[in-house]
């Protein structure tokens, strides 16, 4: 009886473990059949099918493959077509994407059936291209509105314009799939950004990281063939900047536009042409600012700008009128400021406590050692009121007040040149006394440098001095 109860259960075992011994062979007989399945295709001769492979990227991707290196299978760690050094037209006028890798993951039946050759996705590696400015937004909506999964890494984007180049796009990295869907990270300016835009495309994130910049964009819903309109808002730093945006691809325009920090607030309208030449056109109306700001500005650092300075040309107007019951120095100004090529041609004219000042001039800040040239006038029908200005009292009788003065200021090298220095149409001073005044002025006002000449102490002690 004891004897029939262990047979029973070793035969319960046996089954058991031979069904285990089953198993062990199936799965070896399964991944011999993976390997060979995988690692067979490696033998084969893709090139002699290339005109499949690329006929199916260019109905699924709307590229064509106009030249490559070689074309090798890899099977791990997933089945994949490897493209060395092929070139991409994207049907993009005169441009050309070079690509040192660019992967294709087919489906799988696809690698044994070369002219049914079916793609997954694409990889992209290393990857540069020349682009002019005006293709830029083409090249962006390709990308964007591609359906099929791809994945572009380390992809360099140089932009120019007539063949004079803007900026450079480095180590861009944008997934139309996956969780870094419709993610753009990479570098411009020697600074990293990341781009964010939501599944519909209706709203773009931007930040330029460690700068105290970020950005975002509302695009209209309703959008008309070759035209986009939308809301930007803007920070930077403490600053904040909205406007509404048209942009037709040769034209674009801002409007509505409000600028604001502690210091500096203004309304901007401003149009930019792409097409044929880069050109702005701008009114500034000014509501708030702080003459200190001047002392912080990037004057010298926009001077060292050379490149970007000479592909600009514009043409600005500057507008403030103070505010009743708020203290400011200046009543009202009027500010035109010309850029073109590099020369900026200026003309100025403002008013503090009814005294009027105007400055015409132009600089060429292309040069190595520029010089500021200006024809500036001071008058008053009070000279007492006008001296008061800037704390000096005088006891002599009060009469009308006119100066006029030419000449040029080297911001670099803290100079001065008087040319000529007329006063009421009553003298006229001599070369003695134009020597004598540039002496005294490039002691007192210029010691420090241009953004210091501003300060009432210094113009105060110069006119004490020359008195």
């Amino acid at each position: 009886m004891l004897n029939k109860y262990f047979k029973t259960i070793h035969n319960k075992h046996s089954k058991f473990l031979r069904f285990i011994f089953f198993l062990r062979y199936l799965f070896a007989i399964f991944f011999i059949f993976t390997v060979l399945f995988l690692t067979l295709p490696s033998f084969f001769d893709y090139e002699k099918n290339a005109y499949f492979i690329k006929k199916n990227l260019s109905e699924n991707y709307d590229f064509n493959i106009s030249t490559y290196e070689k074309i090798k299978f890899r099977p791990l760690p997933v089945p994949s077509l490897e493209i060395k050094n092929a070139t991409i037209d994207w049907g993009i006028k005169s441009t050309k994407v070079d690509v040192k890798n660019l992967k294709v993951y087919p489906k799988i039946f696809s690698i044994y059936n070369p002219q049914n050759f079916q793609v997954r996705k694409i990889f992209l590696k290393d990857s540069k291209v020349n682009l002019d400015f005006s293709n830029l937004n083409i090249l962006t909506k390709r990308l964007l509105s591609q359906k099929n999964k791809i994945f572009l890494k380390n992809l360099n984007i140089k932009v120019a314009d007539k063949n004079k180049s803007i900026f450079t796009l480095e180590n861009l990295e944008f997934a139309n799939f996956g969780y870094k869907k419709n993610l753009i990270t990479g570098r411009i300016f020697e600074k990293n950004f990341r781009v964010e835009i939501d599944k519909d495309q209706k709203k773009v994130s931007f930040k330029l990281l460690k700068s105290g910049l970020s950005t975002n964009i509302s695009f209209d819903t309703m959008q008309k063939a070759n035209f986009t309109s939308g809301v930007l808002q803007s920070k930077i730093l403490n600053t904040n900047i909205k406007f509404n945006f048209d942009y037709n691809g040769k034209k674009l325009k801002i409007y509505n536009s409000y600028f604001r920090n502690k210091s500096f607030s203004f309304k901007n309208d401003t149009i930019i042409t792409l097409k044929p030449f880069l050109d702005f056109e701008s009114k500034f109306n000014i509501e708030k600012f702080d003459v200190r700001i001047f002392k912080k500005n990037g004057l010298f650092k926009l001077m060292e700008s050379k490149d970007v300075i000479k592909k600009i040309n514009s043409r600005n107007e500057i507008n403030f009128k103070a505010k009743k019951f708020i203290n400011n120095f200046i009543d009202e100004l009027k500010l035109n400021i010309d850029l073109a090529y590099g020369r900026i041609d200026y003309s100025k004219n403002f008013s503090i406590s009814e005294n009027v000042f105007k400055c015409s001039g132009n600089i060429n800040i292309l040069e190595e050692f520029p010089l500021l040239f200006f024809n500036c006038s001071v008058s008053s029908d009070s000279k007492k009121k006008l001296l008061k200005l800037f704390l000096i009292k005088i006891k002599d009788q009060d009469e009308t007040f006119l100066l006029t003065t030419k000449g040029n200021l080297n911001l670099f090298n803290n100079k001065i040149n008087f040319k000529e220095i007329l006063l009421n149409n009553n003298y006229k001073a001599s070369k003695e006394d134009l020597k004598y005044f540039k002496k005294v002025f490039e002691y007192t006002i210029f010691d420090k440098g241009v953004l210091e000449m501003f300060s009432l102490k210094k113009i105060k002690k110069f006119i004490l001095e020359i008195s």
